[in-house]
């Protein structure tokens, strides 16, 4: 009995879990900037790189061809102990752009001691950019990503609209996919959109992405940064978002317009993509807020018993019907927010991949 029970009730959770998600994205607000409005407010943006020669250039260009007023604009690189060009790159991109806007680059290897050298150090890297910074508003973003024009005129106008809000965490979406994997990878990260957004909204819990990333800078030092979790090599967005929610309810947002989004390339490879996720994977197990633990475990569980079941109606110990009931849950609530967020996104090239990734996306959660 307990063979029957336990799938079919995992599938019951999972489904309900998915379908207030699918529900409450469909239901929050979108963001628009207000007409009229004028940007008074000094912002700092921070991109951290570590041997990025090959893209931070264009990220550096999208962020100066903004919208925002050059005299309110500030630009901190600060490069992780890179080993190829960044540093020079950056150096000449500065001093090209010079009368642009107030721009400065910041080396770890003249900040830190020489033992940071292999670490992850985007966390302290931020720390230093933060303590550095002019603007009231801090903006993180990542050395392979290109911002939209009004990018920071949407973020500035809600913080400025809502003198309450403390952070705000935005759209961050993959683009120029070539193959399956990176198909793959834009589906769920779409799914991940859909789910961030929904979660706050709802008030279930607090996530977010570095890459597209806001915060007042007294928020950040009242808090002491990532003070806490600093040797954990993930996490610079997620337990920096718990931890100002934890002080102050109701102080996080979610920035629902697609021409937010900050765009980036998923990984091309499988090697790099099982990085990149063990890397994300790190920080789950110390996240602070429970709910977003107890959904983690849940989809684990469920995609588990998926496998389970595959094995256990090949050994003939339990009936193909439960499995095909599990099967169609998943697939129909998943396909219930997807189509909303690739809708939403511009994304519905994506939809004919959701039945090839849905295996794929089983056998990834449960490994």
């Amino acid at each position: 009995m307990i063979l029957l029970i336990v799938p079919v009730l995992l599938a019951i959770v999972y489904g309900c879990i998915q379908l207030v998600y699918a529900r409450a994205w469909q239901t929050l607000p979108e963001w628009r900037i207000p007409e009229g409005f004028e940007p008074e407010i000094p912002v700092t943006v921070v991109v951290a790189a570590r041997n990025e020669a090959n893209c931070i250039t264009d990220c550096l260009q999208s962020i100066i061809n903004g919208s925002y007023p050059q005299t309110l604009l500030e630009i901190i690189v600060v490069d992780d102990f890179s080993t190829d060009h960044t540093v020079a790159v950056v150096q000449q991109w500065i001093q090209d752009h010079t009368n642009r806007a107030n721009m400065q680059l910041l080396q770890l290897g003249k900040l830190l001691p020489p033992e940071h050298q292999h670490r992850n150090n985007k966390k302290k890297a931020i720390e230093c950019a933060v303590a550095r910074a002019r603007g009231a508003i801090m903006v993180t973003t990542d050395a392979d990503c290109v911002a939209p024009q009004d990018w920071l005129r949407f973020l500035v106008s809600r913080f400025s609209q809502e003198p309450k809000l403390l952070l705000l965490t935005a759209p961050v979406v993959f683009y120029r996919e070539s193959n399956f994997l990176q198909r793959f990878q834009s589906l769920d990260f779409l799914g991940l959109m859909g789910i961030t957004g929904a979660g706050i909204h709802l008030g279930w819990q607090h996530m977010g992405n570095g890459a597209n990333l806001a915060y007042r800078k007294a928020a950040f030092e009242a808090v002491s940064g990532y003070s806490g979790n600093e040797n954990i090599s993930s996490g610079d967005d997620m337990f920096l978002i718990q931890k100002m929610a934890a002080k102050w309810p109701g102080s996080i947002g979610f920035l629902k317009n697609a021409s937010a989004s900050v765009l980036t390339e998923a990984p091309a490879t499988w090697r790099a993509f099982w990085y990149q996720r063990l890397r994300w994977g790190s920080k789950n197990a110390a996240l602070p807020e429970w709910p977003i633990r107890i959904v983690l475990l849940v989809v684990w569980l469920f995609c588990w018993s998926v496998v389970a079941s595959v094995a256990l109606v090949l050994a003939g110990r339990l009936s193909i019907q439960v499995l095909l009931f599990q099967l169609l849950v998943k697939l129909g609530v998943d396909w219930q927010l997807l189509w909303r967020v690739c809708r939403y996104f511009g994304r519905k090239d994506l939809l004919r991949w959701v039945f090839p990734a849905f295996f794929w996306h089983i056998g990834y959660i449960v490994v």
